[in-house]
């Protein structure tokens, strides 16, 4: 029988150690598809920490911003399927974004979802200056007074939030964009506009000093950061669903054990007191979900955003 030379047998084993290495064995890198200090960023930073300490390697954010979290998320779609790339994904990049570019990556192929972290709902608030003191009320002035109303907002989700009211509640406000979520708050507040969709945590100070008057929250369900406000859909929109998610997801074709794992990690950071404490502060509901129910919300969140994207004609600016 001829012998394996030493050193070739020295090669296998040690092929096979490193085959045989435990996931994961090295730091993880954490795609943000958006710029530093912003919502993504912070959801991404606080998990990246506990996502660390449950899968004893760092797990180190990147931020790769650009095309509206375009960026981002493709490389994340072209990283190798090994455990080792992570993305926070976001409503934009997942079911805004497939409905207004033509060629993009597909949500459904190019992903595995492993857990829906979060969910934040945003804040319908009007200057007090006028008679609207409900959505209901809000509603009627528009149809009595069309073109009357305008809505700030800074783009993204907080635009396709007064136009998905446009389309289900049949009015017309008018859209006034603004260059950051400051600019437009202050917009309602001075009365520049007369109402606007945003962030919670951005609006709730001025209503809490009376500068503006708060109708609704845009989840499917009641904020646990407002939770005496009603929802949009609870005043007469049915169907009326806008909110900002979070969730991790890897390249497709990553093994199912490694998701499973990844999975088991995120619940498990999630679900700590201080995680929940920091995001309801930030007006987001924490979830935790598994990756079947994860693919499940996207799908259904992609096909709301088309509906709404081809009835209010919405093209990209």
């Amino acid at each position: 029988m001829r012998r394996v030379p030493a050193f070739v047998a020295m090669l296998l084993l040690c092929a096979g150690a490193f085959a045989q290495q435990p996931y994961p064995s090295r730091p993880i890198r954490f795609i943000v598809p958006y710029a530093p200090g912003g919502g993504t960023d912070i959801v991404a930073r606080l998990l990246a920490q506990r996502l660390g300490e449950n899968l004893g390697q760092p797990v180190v954010v990147e931020n790769h911003a650009g095309s509206s979290g375009v960026i981002g998320t493709e490389m994340a779609s072209k990283a190798a399927p090994d455990g080792y790339t992570l993305l926070l994904g976001t409503t934009g990049p997942f079911a805004v974004n497939p409905n207004l570019y033509p060629k993009l990556y597909d949500p459904g192929k190019d992903f595995a979802p492993v857990s829906l972290v979060s969910s934040a709902a945003q804040l319908l608030a009007v200057n007090p200056s006028l008679p609207i003191k409900s959505v209901k009320e809000l509603i009627a002035y528009a149809k009595a007074n069309p073109g009357k109303l305008a809505f700030s907002s800074a783009g993204g989700s907080s635009r396709l939030s007064g136009e998905m009211l446009n389309v289900l509640a049949d009015i017309q406000m008018l859209h006034v964009p603004y260059r950051g979520v400051g600019s437009a708050a202050t917009a309602i507040v001075s009365g520049e506009v007369s109402l606007g969709f945003s962030d919670i945590v951005v609006l709730l100070p001025h209503v809490k000093s009376g500068k503006l008057r708060a109708l609704a929250t845009t989840g499917a369900k009641r904020s646990a950061a407002v939770p005496d406000l009603p929802t949009v859909a609870e005043e007469g929109v049915p169907g009326f669903e806008s909110a900002v998610w979070y969730g991790v997801l890897v390249p497709a074709a990553t093994p199912k054990e490694i998701v499973a794992r990844l999975h088991g990690a995120v619940v498990k950071a999630v679900q700590t007191p201080e995680f929940r404490d920091r995001l309801l502060r930030e007006g987001s509901d924490v979830v935790g979900n598994t990756p079947e129910e994860f693919a499940a919300y996207i799908a259904r969140d992609r096909e709301r955003w088309a509906q709404i994207v081809k009835a209010g004609n919405i093209k990209v600016e």
